[in-house]
């Protein structure tokens, strides 16, 4: 995946609403017929409390044809001509506006991963250093040892206390699962697990499956699944175990292979999350095609404003509709090393689409980055195993909230242990991914490559077919740090959740979080204040300035997430 955010998390596309679970077919009529025609996708934002038949009429009046609606949110997915559409559509009273729902036009420049996958470009630089050995684990998982991020939020002792509830449902808003990993299959909620974001050809690459949809419990990506085993990998004497290793995983998959994450799925996500009652959420990306979403930067030409106004307006539904569902919501701040509060020129945006990306100056009071600075939001910086913050983090007085492990290849500078593939972190992996990385043979061997960028493989006893072995991968960024936070919160929940009507069981996210929050580890700003990497490579771009007190402050927020003290203080 890409790289300002993501691999979800460290990387940029248009917006594509895409059917879905809770997407409702159109009512049938003159209106969803009767069209002047057109092919690109549109998502039409309803006015709230917009009278349907006058949406339905305005769409149509603007030459649209409604191919399906989510209608807990109020959206249309709407086809028309490439142009001129969102200007006469938005110009009804009942329509509050509208943004391209398909990527069209130019194809995205191929992006590596720079961020959440250093170490493998160093190996083909020949700038990384073998790792130090490490002893295998005795009383847990067989790879837990190399989970520095596991003891650092002491998770390792939390699942004395408790490993979590499997009524505990935690939804991983991403790529996908591979539920073929055996540190995963024990989790995974095949009941409720969805594909919101079916392949795109044109962005994917050729589809493996038939309709271009990608079954639940697959992942092309290996973001989701590596997301995935940090919340929860099964305490199975196999692999690695997540920070809650035995509440159930659903995939809500809202990003495609490439590692484009487009607002129509992720609003259908958030929605079938509230409405089947996932009681946490993890979100490691951010909406594309814009990494700030601004109401009227006078850079942007009029149509480009309209329609981030109109992704503003629907993530927001989206987050608050989720949220009073009873839906705590995990975000990772970015890679790109700002402070969220003083952003800095956007020269990334828009990554898809006819236009190529432009110089944007980012004003903080009308520009947001989104889901991380939607409603509701927990925001998680990323530290290294020094427990310093990590380089490629964001930060920042105004959106953090706590911060957690997400690796730091270039950590402990001067040391053995810089440049280490240990300073990452491990979790699950898709061997497909591996394989296409050039990490795994077609026989599910390790390849020298996957040595020396430390990929790990484990079998149960008896099993030789390596479908059905584990594989693990190291990767860093915010994304790896959100999951430590997400697993936190599902302990939290199933520590003080109470049962509901109709047998349900859950936790007001409200009460979620200010737990979350008062047992973190408060630390303290570094001294200097202002951290330069430039030891660790980096230009003056890198530094940053830490701000605030002991007990919260731009890189640490309220503190280091701490899973023992969240489930015992209380």
């Amino acid at each position: 995946m890409r790289d300002v955010r993501r691999s979800l998390c460290a990387a940029t596309g248009a917006i594509a609403l895409l059917a879905g679970a809770l997407a409702v077919p159109a009512t049938a009529g003159a209106g969803t017929t009767a069209v002047a025609g057109g092919t690109t996708e549109y998502l039409v934002l309803l006015e709230a409390g917009a009278d349907h038949a006058q949406a339905l009429a305005a769409v149509q009046a603007a030459g649209g044809s409604v191919v399906k609606e989510n209608t807990n949110l109020g959206t249309m997915t709407v086809r028309a001509a490439e142009s001129g559409f969102v200007s006469r559509v938005s110009a009804s009273p009942a329509i509050e506006g509208a943004a391209h729902s398909r990527p069209i036009g130019q194809l995205p420049q191929a992006r590596p991963n720079v961020v959440e996958q250093e170490h493998l470009n160093a190996v083909a630089k020949g700038k990384s250093v073998p790792g130090k050995a490490v002893a295998a684990s005795n009383t847990a998982d067989p790879l837990d040892a190399k989970l520095w991020g596991l003891r650092m939020v002491r998770a390792d002792l939390a699942h004395a206390k408790h490993p979590g509830k499997k009524v505990v449902k935690v939804g991983v808003l991403d790529s996908g699962i591979d539920a073929r990993n055996p540190d995963l299959a024990p989790n995974f909620d095949w009941n409720l697990s969805r594909n919101f974001a079916p392949d795109i050809p044109e962005i994917d690459g050729a589809c493996e499956f038939a309709g271009c949809v990608d079954p639940v419990g697959w992942d092309d990506s290996g973001h989701g699944t590596h997301v995935a085993g940090t919340i929860g990998a099964a305490l199975n004497g196999l692999g690695v175990s997540g920070v809650a290793p035995n509440v159930s995983l659903v995939e809500i998959r809202g990003g495609q292979d490439s590692g484009f994450v487009f607002l129509g799925p992720v609003a259908d996500a958030l929605t079938y999350a509230g409405d089947v009652g996932l009681d946490v959420v993890n979100m490691s990306f951010y909406v594309d095609p814009w990494l700030y979403n601004c109401t009227a930067n006078p850079a942007d030409s009029a149509e480009a404003q309209a329609e981030q106004r109109t992704i503003i307006a629907t993530m927001r539904r989206a987050l608050n509709y989720a949220h009073d569902k009873g839906v705590t919501l995990v975000g990772s701040l970015g890679n790109n090393h700002e402070d969220l509060g003083k952003p800095r020129v956007d020269t990334s945006s828009p990554d898809f689409g006819d236009v190529p990306p432009y110089p944007r100056p980012i004003d903080n009071a009308t520009c947001v980055d989104l889901p991380i600075e939607g409603p509701h939001v927990i925001g998680v910086s990323a530290l290294g195993p020094s427990a310093k913050k990590s380089d490629y983090s964001n930060y920042g007085l105004e959106q953090i909230d706590v911060s957690a492990p997400g690796g730091w290849f270039r950590d402990f500078f001067g040391t053995p242990n810089h440049r280490v593939n240990e300073n990452l972190i491990l979790s699950t992996y898709p061997v497909n991914r591996l394989q296409a990385l050039g990490l795994v043979d077609a026989a599910g061997a390790i390849t020298p490559a996957g040595v020396t960028g430390g990929v790990q493989k484990q079998c149960a006893a008896g099993v030789t077919d390596y479908t059905k072995c584990g594989y693990y991968h190291w990767l860093q960024g915010t994304s790896m740090a959100s999951p430590h936070v997400t697993g936190v919160a599902a302990l939290i929940v199933s520590e003080y959740g109470k049962k509901g009507p109709r047998k349900s069981f859950g936790m007001k996210p409200d009460k979620v979080r200010k737990i979350l929050l008062d047992s973190a580890q408060s630390r303290a700003c570094p001294t200097p204040r202002l951290q330069t990497y430039a030891n660790e490579g980096r230009s003056a771009e890198f530094d940053a300035l830490c701000e605030g007190g002991r007990n919260f402050n731009g890189f640490y927020g309220h503190g280091i997430v701490d899973a023992y003290a969240a489930v015992t203080r209380y």
